[in-house]
C-alpha cells in the first residue's frame, strides 16, 4: 500500500504542475468521510478553482485525466469518481490494498517507524516535586510523556527524557518540618501539629525510617538518617531521598523511565539563574519600580509585565527577596538550549498555562538566539477517579488525593496508561476503576488486547510457518471485511506521523480501537481454517500483519500484547470463527 501511495502522490504532483505550474497546492490525499465513498479522495480542484476562475469540478475532470496519463496509476486505482462540488475520490484496487499486508510482514516491529535522522528532542514530563506520593494527575503526565516519547522516537528522532524537581524549596521545608513533628510524637489534630503539614500516612513512614536511621537510594540520590530528632536539614535531605525512592518504585511500575533528573536548586548554585537575570537586565528588558524587579514581558505578546524579584521587607537589602517562580523556569530553559535541545517537549498540568506566555517572552528577552514559540508544551487537565458510582477522592496512604499506586493496585498498569491516553490531554477525564476492570468490549483495552489474543490463538490453531507468510497468495483477499482490514492497517504509518507531529498519543489509542474493530468484525464474517490451503495461508498472512500492528501500536503506548486470555476472562465470549 505505501509503494500505490507513493506511486499516486507523485501522479498527483505531476497532474497540479501540468493544470497549475504557477499556483502552487499540496499533493496530499484525505481520508473520505464516509468509507462509501471510497478509500481516497482529492480536494485540490475547489482549492485551483479561485485562483485559476474555472468551474471546480471541470478542474477535478481535468485532473483525474491528467493522472490517469502517468505511469502505474491504472495498477492502483480501480476507479475515478467525482462528486459534490469537486471531489475526486479514489477506489483502490485490490492490489494496492493487498501489498499492506507483505510491507508489514517485511517491517515487523518497524512498520510505521521512520530511520533516524540524528535530532534531538527533549521531553520533560511527571518533574513532580518530592513531597508525597505520585498522583494520577502525575499517572497522566507519565502516561502522556511516555508514549510522546515513543511517537517521537517512531519517527527518528533521539528523545532525551528529563524529570526536573526542587528539593530545596518552601514545599520542602514544609515536608522537612511535618516529618519532625512526627519525630517528635505529634499527630495530625494534635494542637501543636503544624497548620500547613502534610497530614498522609506517608509522613509518619518517613519519620520511622529515619528514626531507624535507614539508608534510602533513588535513581539520583542516596542518603543515610542520623536518627537525630533536631536535625532538620539531615531530616529534610532523607525525606527527599525517601519520596524519590517512592517515585522510582511508582514509575517503575508504570514502565516508565528518564534519562536525567535536573534539580531546581542546581540553576541557583550554578550560577544560572543570576546569568538569566543579568542577560534581561544587560537587554534593557526589565525595569524597577516600587523596589520590584520586573520583565517587560507585555513586549512579547504577554498581556501584562511581570515580576521577577518582589520588593524586599522594609530595611532589606533587594537581594533578600527571592525571585518568583518563573525565572528558575527562564534559566533552565536557556540551559535547555545551551545543552542542544533545538526542540523541547514539557508535558505540564493545565495550572501552568499562565507559566507559558511568561517563560516564552524571558527566552525571548534574553537574546540567546532561541526562536519564539520555545519551548513546545502539551497541558493536561486532572483526572477525576470513579469507584463504584462514586467519585474517589481520598488515599489512606497519601492523605487527600487517589495515588497512582492506588490506580495501578486497583487495575493493572496496561488499563491505566490506555485509559490516561485514550482521550485528548486538554480535556477532563474520568478514570471509571469498574470499566476497567471489565472483561469485554466496554473496556476499550481489553477490546484491543483481546483482538491479538484471538490472532495469537487461530495462528496457533493453524500450526504453519509463519515466517514464510509473506510469500501467501495475497489476491486471494477479496472477501469485502478484508479489504476494510487492510484499509485500515494501511492508514498505521500515516496516522503515527501525524499524531507525533500534532503531540496526539491519543490519536493512536482511537485507531487501536478502529483496528481491533475491523477484525473483530473480520472475526465474525469470514473462516480462516479452511480446507482450500492457498486462502488459508492468505488468511493467516493478513491475521499476522494484523497482530504486527496492534503489537507496534501497543508499544507506542507502552501496554502489553498478551498471546492469550481466557476464555473466562470474556463475558462475551468467543465465536470461533476460526
Amino acid at each position: 500500500m505505501e509503494q500505490a501511495r507513493k506511486a499516486l502522490l507523485a501522479a498527483l504532483r505531476s497532474a497540479l504542475a501540468e493544470l497549475a505550474p504557477d499556483t502552487p497546492v499540496e499533493a496530499v490525499f484525505e481520508l473520505p468521510r464516509q468509507a462509501a465513498h471510497g478509500d481516497l479522495a482529492i480536494t485540490c480542484a475547489m482549492q485551483l478553482a479561485r485562483p485559476l476562475k474555472k468551474n471546480p469540478r471541470e478542474l477535478a475532470q481535468a485532473l483525474v485525466a491528467a493522472m490517469q496519463r502517468q505511469p502505474g496509476v491504472e495498477r492502483w486505482v480501480q476507479a475515478f469518481e467525482i462528486a459534490g462540488p469537486g471531489f475526486v475520490n479514489l477506489r483502490l484496487s485490490a492490489a494496492a490494498k493487498q501489498a499492506v499486508v507483505a510491507e508489514v510482514l517485511g517491517a515487523g516491529p518497524g512498520y510505521g517507524s521512520q530511520p533516524g535522522t540524528g535530532r534531538q528532542v527533549m521531553v520533560e514530563f511527571v518533574s513532580a516535586n518530592p513531597t508525597g506520593p505520585l498522583h494520577v494527575g502525575h499517572g497522566r503526565q507519565g502516561a502522556l510523556g511516555d508514549a510522546l516519547c515513543k511517537l517521537l522516537q517512531s519517527q527518528g528522532w533521539q528523545v532525551h527524557r528529563e524529570f526536573y524537581y526542587n528539593d530545596a524549596g518552601v514545599q520542602i521545608a514544609t515536608l522537612a518540618r511535618s516529618t519532625q513533628a512526627r519525630l517528635k510524637g505529634l499527630k495530625p489534630g494534635d494542637a501543636a501539629w503544624p497548620d500547613d503539614a502534610y497530614n498522609g500516612e506517608y509522613i509518619a513512614d518517613i519519620a520511622a525510617a529515619f528514626a531507624d536511621r535507614q539508608t534510602v537510594s533513588a535513581d539520583d540520590r542516596s542518603f543515610s538518617a542520623s536518627g537525630d530528632t533536631d536535625d532538620l536539614d539531615g531530616i529534610r535531605q532523607f525525606a527527599v531521598a525517601y519520596l524519590r525512592h517512592e517515585q522510582d518504585l511508582d514509575l517503575r511500575a508504570f514502565g516508565v523511565h528518564f534519562d536525567q533528573y535536573y534539580l531546581e536548586s542546581s540553576l541557583y548554585s550554578s550560577g544560572r539563574v543570576e546569568d538569566a537575570v543579568r542577560r534581561l537586565v544587560a537587554a534593557g528588558k526589565t525595569y524597577e519600580r516600587d523596589g520590584a524587579l520586573w520583565l517587560r514581558s507585555t513586549d512579547y505578546g504577554d498581556d501584562k509585565d511581570r515580576v521577577m524579584r518582589k520588593s524586599a521587607p522594609e530595611g532589606a537589602a533587594p537581594e533578600a527577596s527571592p525571585y518568583t517562580y518563573f525565572v528558575p523556569d527562564v534559566a533552565y530553559h536557556i540551559h535547555k538550549w545551551q545543552r542542544g535541545f533545538v526542540k523541547v517537549l514539557n508535558v505540564q498540568g493545565s495550572d501552568h498555562h499562565g507559566t507559558i506566555a511568561r517563560v516564552r517572552a524571558g527566552l525571548q528577552a534574553a537574546d540567546v538566539g532561541i526562536p519564539a514559540g520555545y519551548p513546545d508544551y502539551v497541558l493536561h487537565k486532572m483526572v477525576t477517579v470513579m469507584r463504584g458510582g462514586q467519585e474517589v477522592k481520598i488515599s489512606k496512604r497519601a492523605g487527600g488525593y487517589v495515588t497512582l499506586r492506588d490506580l495501578i493496585d486497583w487495575t493493572s498498569r496496561d488499563a491505566v496508561r490506555f485509559f490516561l491516553v485514550s482521550r485528548k490531554a486538554d480535556t477532563e477525564f474520568v478514570f471509571d476503576v469498574d470499566l476497567a476492570l471489565k472483561r469485554n468490549d466496554e473496556n476499550p483495552v481489553f477490546y484491543v488486547q483481546y483482538a491479538h489474543a484471538r490472532i495469537c490463538s487461530v495462528l496457533a490453531q493453524w500450526g504453519g510457518d509463519t515466517t514464510a507468510l509473506a510469500q501467501a497468495d495475497l489476491a486471494l483477499l477479496t472477501a469485502p471485511s478484508e479489504a476494510a482490514l487492510m484499509l485500515k492497517l494501511a492508514e498505521y504509518p500515516g496516522m503515527l506521523t501525524r499524531a507525533a507531529a500534532e503531540h496526539a498519543p491519543h490519536d493512536v489509542a482511537f485507531y487501536l480501537r478502529e483496528l481491533a474493530a475491523a477484525f473483530h468484525t473480520y472475526y465474525a464474517a469470514e473462516r480462516f481454517l479452511v480446507d482450500d490451503a492457498a486462502l488459508a495461508r492468505a488468511r493467516m498472512a493478513l491475521l499476522a500483519a494484523t497482530r504486527q500492528v496492534l503489537r507496534n501500536a501497543l508499544e507506542v503506548l507502552g501496554v502489553s500484547a498478551p498471546e492469550s486470555m481466557s476464555r473466562e476472562q470474556a463475558e462475551t465470549g468467543d465465536a470461533g470463527a476460526a
